[in-house]
């Protein structure tokens, strides 16, 4: 536990752009193909057992790779599409309700620290006990703490009771020292291991790039084949990208699950460049991740108390605009009518309403609990186009800019990198 810095995922090639925006990274080569951000600011603070070098995946390969490139060329792709719209969702079935890792094992973004272990334990426990599903869905990934998040969840899941059911979805990371399927077939089967042993529920990849896209496809196609996940996923892919592989997958008869995004009350972008339309049409289920705004629309934070970390630059910028305050005064003005529901049920319904699976984070028993209780209601059409018009005015302010890079972004006030 020696380093303790932590990155965001930047990359510095000439054919990698990216720009740091306000919930991570973007791509402007994406930008006209359903552009998604990327949610790393990931830990590099873990225990040296969590992963190591024989995974293909280790500090030294990731320090390597933020100086390198890792470019999301969601929009390279054109071809069409194969399987049946209701293929995916019929291999894999997924509660409306998911419980996102990403905090557990993070310390630079989230302010994870060990002493947390215990109080996640009881989270992990609640949620599977409580569940209002039949099963528990928990999502995480290799580089949330560098393999930290999925260990908690493998020495988690050995204290399942008995009738319950839980899934646990992890991703890939699609690294420039990884571009062969082999190498997703060695980092699945490190997860594997990981989590616990058992096959994996939803084994996704973290990224698209501008290198090997086919590749991990092809590893993906060769884990489900295998035995080693039940079914497979990609997360941040754009339109283009998201038929590409669902193309590739339905040639060998395996279909694409689920497609995991960025999708919130402040990031609508899905909505409007035809994604969401996308992965209906082909069946693919949505993943919302960071559908309470990280934390932004719960309404928790004030100038006196504001978010640690990287959030806090965000959180500046959104108490500048009355734009981003008139919005909470509307998630609480639809809430009152739903027995006065939270900020963060409004956003969570709201994510919902639009046809996806959300996966907000949770940290103690007590926001599992509200996140549980969102699924007591739902969103009326009216009370759904009231949000849709103040969280219109605030997307603009917080969503990737379309301009040159790089430079400060006018919008966040954060850093956009170039080469």
């Amino acid at each position: 536990m020696k380093l303790s810095t932590s990155l965001f995922l930047v990359a510095t090639a000439a054919a990698a752009k990216w720009s740091v925006s306000a919930f991570g990274l973007t791509h402007p080569l994406a930008a006209n193909h359903g552009r998604q951000t990327c949610e790393f600011s990931v830990s590099v603070s873990m225990a040296k057992e969590d992963v190591g070098a024989d995974d293909g995946f280790s500090r030294r390969d990731f320090l390597a790779a933020t100086a390198g490139t890792t470019a999301a060329t969601a929009g390279l792709w054109t071809p069409s599409s194969a399987l049946a719209a209701d293929d995916a969702a019929a291999t894999l079935k997924l509660p409306p309700l998911g419980l996102g890792a990403w905090a557990w094992g993070d310390s630079f973004f989230w302010g994870y620290d060990k002493k947390e272990d215990q109080e996640l334990q009881r989270v992990f426990d609640y949620a599977v006990a409580n569940s209002k599903t039949s099963t528990t869905l928990f999502d995480t990934a290799e580089l949330y703490g560098f393999g930290r998040s999925e260990s908690l969840l493998g020495e988690f899941s050995k204290s399942i009771p008995e009738g319950k059911q839980v899934q646990i979805a992890t991703k890939f990371a699609a690294l420039p020292t990884r571009t062969k399927p082999e190498n997703v077939l060695k980092a699945c089967e490190a997860s594997q291991k990981r989590l616990g042993g058992q096959p994996i529920d939803l084994y996704q990849i973290h990224f698209p790039n501008a290198w090997s896209n086919e590749e991990y496809w092809d590893g993906l196609a060769e884990a489900y084949e295998r035995g080693l996940v039940k079914a497979v996923g990609v997360s941040n892919y754009g339109v283009d990208a998201t038929r590409a592989c669902h193309a590739a997958l339905a040639k060998r008869g395996i279909p694409l699950a689920s497609n995991q995004i960025q999708l919130s009350l402040l990031y609508t972008h899905p909505l409007q460049n035809g994604l969401m339309e996308t992965c209906r049409e082909l069946g693919v289920q949505v993943l919302s991740y960071s559908p309470l705004g990280l934390g932004m629309l719960t309404g928790k934070y004030t100038r006196d108390n504001p978010p640690k970390g990287p959030r806090k630059k965000l959180f500046d910028r959104l108490q500048d605009t009355p734009d981003f305050a008139n919005l909470l005064t509307v998630m609480d003005q639809v809430g009152s009518q739903h027995g006065s529901a939270t900020k963060a049920q409004v956003a969570i319904n709201w994510a919902r309403a639009k046809g996806s699976i959300p996966i907000p984070g949770a940290r103690t028993v007590r926001q599992v609990q509200s996140n549980y209780d969102s699924l007591d209601w739902l969103l009326s059409k009216e009370e759904e186009q009231i949000l849709d018009e103040a969280a219109e005015k605030v997307t603009s302010f917080v969503q990737p800019s379309e301009g040159p890079f790089p430079k400060k972004d006018v919008n966040t006030g954060l850093i956009m990198f170039d080469s």
